[in-house]
């Protein structure tokens, strides 16, 4: 017989009432009366109630533990209090393999009442948990949001290497590996390679894993985090590149709001504006109260900045452009008429980093400039400068992490628990 998901079992019943169906699942929860036992069972799509008077069939329940993944056919028969309107009478269990062992947390009470570190160290089985599941799936619903955005929007996915021969950043965090007996390191970030590519395709994105040997054991780093890519030519300013964000940031909104998390998690959605508040870096460090030669704003002024952007304008979003060229990396296109500060951004949600973007520099003889004024060696950069020598269009791009975006969203107290296996100073398991 055909599987059915726990979650179709009222449209099965709609159109053949008294049908036999076949479910395949974990056996959520037990709960034994005198002369029958009430079977919950989860699958990916919900929960089913399955319900046992035989006694033969109560006896073998007894044995099979929650966890216990099991195929049961049986009759649907309507009770208004059953998931979906219906349960399964008359079942038959068979064992999908063997019974489980006890948990360590229990993942049938309706919240999973843990720390972090417990859940972290047991995810394997706590991201088994619906709360948990509908955690991903937020994470899910905002990567596919993303990819047909862009998709629709002419860009062309690309995958480029996670083992480079230097630093992405210009900066010494980088974890190095050995590969075949020369010195390589785990890619900081796609960037010099969806530059290039943008002298190919125009318009590129990527999804994948970034890896930053940064010793932060803060609430909001890890050390490898999941980077939402975009890079495209043809563009005037930084921006651009910012109206770009905010299409996708929407797009991303709607594809989360039509996923059964949102309720599950009972989050609040935010109202991407149609124009994104912008200030200044300069206008930033006032509004902050920061002295105003800072090079850079500190988590207490993102959060000052947050607050106010959502007093002044009604916005959880805040863009701050024009940061001083010292802290950006050298491929970062000056402002015009003032070289001190740059041509890019930070998004702010919600009081936090989100997003760096910005336009980058496209001529080859700018290029050669940037790196010689920082000390760096045009020839640690071939192929890079080799696609600028030969006609690179003006172009930026942003980059989204997609953890604390997620975290953001859920307005938890530590990025982790968005990460389905966080990496960071002290975790490298499981």
């Amino acid at each position: 017989m055909t599987r059915s998901l726990c979650a179709s079992l009222a449209a099965v019943y709609d159109t053949a009432p008294e049908a036999r169906v076949t479910l395949e699942g974990w056996i959520h929860r037990r709960r034994q009366l005198a002369t029958v036992v009430f079977v919950v069972l989860r699958d990916r799509s919900g929960f089913a109630q399955v319900v046992v008077t035989e006694p033969a069939v109560r006896e073998q329940i007894v044995g099979l533990p929650e966890e216990t993944v099991v195929r049961v056919t049986g009759r649907l028969v309507a009770d208004a209090k059953a998931p979906g309107g219906v349960e399964v009478v008359e079942p038959e269990f068979v064992t999908l393999g063997a019974p489980a062992l006890p948990t360590p947390v229990e993942l049938w009470r309706p919240t999973l009442g843990a720390t972090l570190p417990t859940v972290l160290d047991h995810a394997a089985l706590t991201w088994r948990h619906p709360a948990r599941q509908a955690v991903w799936k937020i994470a899910a619903a905002s990567l596919s949001g993303f990819r047909r955005h862009l998709d629709e929007a002419g860009f062309t996915e690309v995958a480029t290497p996670k083992i480079v021969d230097g630093s992405t950043e210009s900066g010494a965090n980088v974890f190095a590996l050995d590969y075949f007996g020369t010195t390589a390191y785990l890619a900081q970030s796609p960037q010099l390679y969806k530059q290039m590519l943008t002298g190919v395709f125009e318009r590129v994105y990527e999804v994948g894993p970034v890896f930053r040997a940064e010793p932060h054991d803060t609430t909001r780093h890890l050390n490898q985090y999941t980077s939402l890519d975009a890079e495209f030519g043809f563009i005037d300013s930084h921006r651009d590149v910012l109206a770009v964000l905010r299409d996708t940031l929407a797009a991303m909104v709607e594809s989360i709001r039509s996923t059964a998390a949102v309720t599950a998690l009972g989050i609040e959605l935010p109202e991407v504006p149609q124009h994104i508040p912008v200030i200044h870096f300069a206008e930033a460090l006032d509004i902050a109260g920061a002295a105003p030669d800072e090079p850079d704003l500190a988590p207490e002024h993102e959060r000052l900045l947050g607050k106010w952007a959502l007093e002044r304008f009604g916005s959880d979003f805040l863009a701050v452009e024009g940061y001083p060229a010292a802290k950006r990396p050298f491929y970062t296109h000056p402002q015009p008429g003032d070289p001190r500060w740059t041509n890019s951004f930070d998004l702010l949600f919600r009081g936090l980093e989100l997003v760096t973007g910005g336009q980058r520099l496209h001529n080859h003889a700018d290029y050669l400039a940037a790196l010689t004024a920082r000390g760096d060696d045009p020839d640690r950069y071939p192929a890079y400068l080799e696609a600028m020598r030969h006609g690179m269009p003006p172009h930026g791009g942003f980059a989204i992490g997609l953890e604390r975006w997620v975290s953001r969203l859920l307005e938890v107290d530590n990025v982790r628990w968005a990460t389905l296996f966080p990496r960071d100073t002290h975790r490298l398991r499981p």
